[in-house]
């Protein structure tokens, strides 16, 4: 993973973290800006990836799938395996 992918798969780490703090979910107002804040880093960081990046983690940071994007990253660009459905 190149410094840019390791810059931005930490910054999607981190608002997995805000995401499911529940001490900042408390207060809303903070925790929204707290999520608007990394998401602006996220799209910062993703722009200054060099170019051209994959195409599915473009379609993955354009849908704002950031846990695909996040998966992508870390598996060094393999495929995203979709989760299977227990059940049904």
């Amino acid at each position: 993973m190149t410094r840019p992918e390791s810059e931005l798969a930490e910054a999607l780490r981190e608002r997995r973290k805000i995401i499911s703090d529940e001490t900042s979910r408390r207060d809303p107002d903070q925790h929204v800006k707290r999520l608007q804040e990394i998401s602006e880093r996220i799209e910062t960081l993703a722009a200054a990836l060099p170019q051209p990046i994959p195409p599915r983690l473009a379609h993955f940071l354009n849908r704002r799938s950031y846990d695909k994007a996040l998966e992508f990253l870390c598996s060094g660009g393999l495929p995203v395996t979709p989760k299977s459905h227990e059940g049904g």
